[in-house]
């Protein structure tokens, strides 16, 4: 089979989807398919033209490889590929909008508001009194479009509070204030397109004390523990909670959706990855393994629920 793997792109997380890239192309050439390696840039449609693959092994993290950009031009040009659609694309990169459906379906998130970069340039000493009341400190302020913690700042103090909006919008033209929620952190791995199966859960330990972009992709500064150090019923109810939110939101192939253990007892989603990392130190690979499944054998899974109709 031909198989192009879409990868780098202008993205803040470039550099993590090259490796996602190259790994899945070593493992895929390893299964005996003819691969080729492609950084989007403006040449992308040319040689994919050129290539004519069977299918596309999506490997970009960030925009606008994950938020249905790429997806809707792989759409126009009919070429299979892998993850979710174009809406569950949109909708999961984006963590205002994740949030507000997961809270409409009445599936558990941490409580939250949002402004856009117009509202808080005209209001932000109210904004800023606001958060603090509502919902207090220790927050957390994100941007609301970004993956791998960028753009995402813990507020303990007052003081905080205004650097860390001024640095969420640095990225994005609006941010979030969100509880912050003491307790564990857990991912739940999910595959599959009508019927989701729910791989083994892990619990993320940093050894930073927050799981950020560098405990996230340097070896030996973060542990995934499977299974998390967690009753069975919590941990029942966290599956449960993921295949909801897979199923709510429209993703397909494989996704990840990431949870705060509120209190040791509590799972609450606080945000759905549609393209998750494929690297060395990365949560779905291990949750694969765990269930069974080594490396080739998840992205050719992955490949083959691409051409499923």
């Amino acid at each position: 089979m031909k198989i192009a793997v879409l990868m780098g792109g202008p993205s803040s997380e470039r550099e993590i989807s090259l490796k996602s890239g190259a790994a899945v192309a070593a493992a895929l050439a390893g299964l005996g398919h003819q691969v080729k390696e492609i950084d989007l840039d403006r040449e992308v449609v040319a040689r994919l033209k050129d290539f004519v693959p069977d299918v596309i092994f999506n490997a970009l993290h960030g925009k606008p490889g994950e938020d249905g950009s790429v997806q809707g031009l792989l759409e126009v040009l009919g070429i299979p590929y892998t993850g979710s659609r174009v809406l569950a694309s949109a909708i999961t990169m984006d963590k205002i909008m994740t949030k507000r459906l997961l809270r409409q379906a009445g599936i558990p998130t941490p409580a939250f508001r949002s402004w856009t970069a117009d509202q808080y340039a005209a209001s932000g000493a109210e904004i800023r009194a606001a958060i603090l009341k509502d919902p207090g400190l220790p927050l957390v302020i994100k941007a609301p479009t970004q993956g791998s913690t960028i753009g995402t700042f813990i507020v303990r103090e007052e003081k905080e509070l205004e650097p860390a909006i001024t640095g969420a919008l640095q990225y994005d033209p609006s941010f979030m204030a969100e509880a912050f929620l003491a307790g564990p952190e857990i991912t739940a791995a999910v595959l599959g397109n009508r019927e989701p199966q729910v791989l083994p859960l892990i619990e993320i330990v940093s050894h930073t004390g927050f799981y950020d972009y560098t405990a996230k992709y340097t070896p030996g500064l973060s542990d995934h523990l499977i299974p998390p150090r967690l009753p069975a019923g919590v941990i029942q109810k966290a599956t449960s909670l993921a295949g909801q939110t897979y199923t709510l939101l429209g993703c397909r192939g494989f996704a990840r959706v990431d949870f705060i253990v509120a209190g040791g007892q509590e799972p609450q989603v606080i945000e759905v990855n549609s393209v998750p990392g494929m690297t060395a130190t990365s949560l779905v690979p291990d949750a694969a393994r765990a269930a069974g499944m080594d490396f080739p054998a998840l992205v050719q899974r992955i490949v083959e629920l691409a051409l499923e109709p």
